[in-house]
């Protein structure tokens, strides 16, 4: 109503400058006229037609805001543009000043039009779709909506252990794909290794644990590990890889203080965590029936000794 209200009144003044101009003798009595009538035209057709018939239709709250910014950022440059013209006459000067406003519109939009390059690249080129879990700018998340401006992500990790979602919606600009590095763990492939790291002492017997440890992994992980290769293939036809593990392994290490087992095996993105978690049980179970092998740890034996 407060809008509709303002345009009556530029109408009003409109009205009344035509008549005072035709009455009395004003300086720049066209200007004047046809700034008001200008004035008039764009407040109905940004701040009632846009505004309050368009922008208001958009039930997305986030995406009504930034509309709405937008809009009227070019209401003041629309406005500018109509001043600019009717106020000044020489065309060189004009031609100046059109170059004055063509430069801030560039500032004041540049965050704009890159995010907006940035929504076409991500939709034309599919670097990301939907349902997929990305990293970008040290945010980790599944994507739950792809936007003209924003990219919206189910939070993972930060002060949660693993792939775990801490419940926050983060809201990353798509003018990062133009000049970022994007990791994604779904996309044409949704297995990704992960890794089990087990010290055991010295005094172990490390042949045996590795034995055990890898007929766990394997039976665990066996329709993963079918499912995987199968996928490889079809990556073949879209990618070049070279030949590498196929399957579950254990790499040995030796530390100072004890063998390291590095337990290495193929896994859903989204179940990295799950699997992990029954694997080190199912290993931890199994270990501890047997008497010789021993994990070990960063605790220290003192002996004190006394003096004579």
């Amino acid at each position: 109503m407060k809008q509709v209200i303002i345009v009556f009144i530029f109408l009003a003044l409109t009205i009344f400058s035509w008549f005072a101009a035709s009455i009395y003798q004003i300086p720049y009595p066209q200007q004047i006229y046809s700034t008001l009538l200008w004035l008039t035209i764009i407040h109905f057709f940004f701040k009632i037609i846009l505004e309050r018939a368009v922008i208001k239709t958009i039930s997305d709250s986030k995406t009504r805001y930034e509309i709405s910014k937008i809009v009227s950022i070019l209401y003041v440059i629309v406005l500018i543009l109509a001043l600019i013209r009717i106020w000044i006459a020489d065309p060189q000067v004009l031609l100046v000043s059109y170059g004055l406003v063509a430069a801030g519109i560039t500032v004041a939009l540049q965050d704009f039009f890159k995010n907006f390059m940035g929504g076409l690249i991500i939709l034309v080129s599919g670097t990301y779709r939907v349902g997929d879990r990305i990293e970008v700018n040290s945010k980790f998340g599944d994507i739950i909506d792809i936007g003209i401006l924003n990219t919206t992500l189910f939070e993972l990790q930060e002060w949660v252990n693993a792939d775990q979602p801490t419940g926050r919606i983060t809201t990353v600009p798509n003018g990062f794909i133009l000049n970022s590095h994007i990791n994604n763990y779904t996309k044409d492939n949704p297995f990704i290794w992960d890794e089990i790291r087990l010290p055991i002492t010295y005094d172990s017997d490390w042949k045996d644990a590795n034995k055990r440890i890898m007929n766990i992994v394997r039976e665990e992980t066996r329709d993963l590990t079918i499912a995987a290769q199968e996928q490889r293939s079809e990556l073949n036809k879209k990618y070049y890889l070279s030949d590498g593990m196929k399957g579950p392994a254990i790499y040995l290490t030796m530390t100072d203080n004890w063998i390291e087992l590095n337990i290495r095996y193929l896994t859903y993105a989204g179940e990295r965590r799950n699997l992990h978690d029954k694997l080190s049980r199912l290993i931890l179970e199994d270990i501890q029936k047997d008497s010789r092998i021993k994990i070990a740890s960063a605790t220290m034996d003192i002996t004190v000794t006394s003096a004579n």
